[in-house]
């Protein structure tokens, strides 16, 4: 039986990897359990997103006080969403402050992304970006852009501002790349503006279960339709999203040994560590833990939701595997044209759909905040 003190999750630091958690609430808060979780499953960071948001705050009367007090100071329901989450991001952030110190900036941040309904514009991210740090005013905060090419113009004059950036909605290998060279771009203009560069930090999400969810179900069809491939697709089933992710990580390496970024190095630059999304198992024949297991390496972030910090505290299998069989995911890769799915068509689909999944969440809470607000406001 793993007891607290030798549990799997707590040796994931052994190998360059941190773990972040993909929750936040009030309860979490002001219940303490934030500050176990740091003691007990070394979660040293918090994202959040809009759906996260829209199960904290919707039907959670935690929450109904401030709303009301909202009301009587005559605030917008745009107003009234911000006081709340921007108070639960502080609050965050300060229970977190110390992992930022102690680990000199390493971890300790909490991430908030600005309105989805922006992804696709460049100067409105910009500005909301700007904003919620000015107005949330904590080192340990990091704004949560869309890696769309818009959103990466976004990217870039943020980390110029000295914001620290969390892109997030990375699919394909290529929006990794191109969000590698955002952060270096970013990083070189806020060095030729003469400000320090030592303190910055940023990661790029990149997203693992919809991948497969949405490539399986491909397959599934495609084996039903070719008969004869039906072997070959079915050992690629639950592959795609490790072995995209292993081809990404590969990618990260050539990019910290080019000439660019060893000179913002030698200027006192952080690597932008690649950080593993959408991590819980949707099929339940893999195992609850395989977006845990198999990529498990150097200068990464794993974030995961609470069932799956439980799952691999209690069975994690803690090993550096990030670079292990990297030849067979080149190879995963290289054999889905093969059976007819072209894997750049499907990262343009998972983003589009990924943008959505943020926006329907979004407008559901403003939804429910303005019931709400009818519900508290005085007769």
């Amino acid at each position: 039986m793993t007891t607290a003190n030798d549990s799997p999750i707590l040796h994931l630091k052994d190998h360059g990897q941190s773990v972040w958690m993909d929750n936040l609430s009030r309860d979490l808060l002001v219940s303490g359990e934030l500050v176990k979780l740091i003691d007990s499953r070394d979660v040293h960071g918090i994202t959040s997103n809009p759906a996260i948001f829209e199960k904290a705050i919707a039907g959670n009367e935690i929450y109904d006080q401030e709303i009301e007090a909202g009301v009587r100071a005559g605030q917008s329901v745009d107003q009234i969403y911000e006081t709340l989450v921007f108070d639960d991001i502080q609050r965050a952030c300060d229970v977190l402050k110390p992992v930022y110190e102690s680990s000199h900036g390493l971890d300790g941040y909490v991430s908030l992304e600005v309105p989805p309904n922006l992804a696709h514009d460049a100067e409105g991210t910009l500005a909301e970006a700007r904003r919620y740090a000015a107005a949330i005013g904590r080192p340990n905060l990091m704004i949560k852009i869309p890696g769309t090419p818009e959103g990466l113009k976004a990217v870039e004059q943020t980390i110029r501002d000295g914001i620290n950036v969390n892109v997030t909605l990375l699919f394909s290998v290529q929006s990794y790349i191109d969000t590698a060279w955002a952060y270096i771009r970013g990083l070189e203009g806020r060095l030729a503006d003469g400000h320090d560069i030592s303190a910055m930090a940023s990661v790029a999400s990149f997203f693992l279960s919809r991948i497969d969810s949405k490539v399986d179900n491909t397959l599934d069809q495609l084996a039903e339709s070719d008969k004869s491939k039906r072997d070959q697709i079915a050992g690629l089933k639950g592959k795609v999203a490790i072995a995209n992710a292993k081809l990404a990580y590969q990618e990260y390496k050539k990019i910290i040994q080019s000439d660019r970024w060893q000179a913002l190095v030698a200027n006192g630059a952080n690597v932008q560590r690649l950080l593993w999304a959408s991590t819980s198992t949707k099929n339940p024949a893999y195992s609850d833990v395989m977006y845990v297991d198999e990529l498990i390496g150097p200068d990464t972030v794993n974030t995961l939701p609470p069932q799956t910090i439980e799952a691999c505290a209690d069975h994690c299998d803690v090993n550096s595997r990030i670079e292990s069989d990297v030849d067979a995911a080149y190879a995963v890769i290289e054999t889905l044209p093969t059976v007819g799915i072209d894997l750049e068509q499907v990262m343009d689909e998972l983003l589009a759909e990924g943008i959505d999944k943020f926006i329907k969440p979004f407008d559901q809470l403003m939804d429910s905040l303005v019931m709400k607000v009818k519900q508290l406001s005085p007769a």
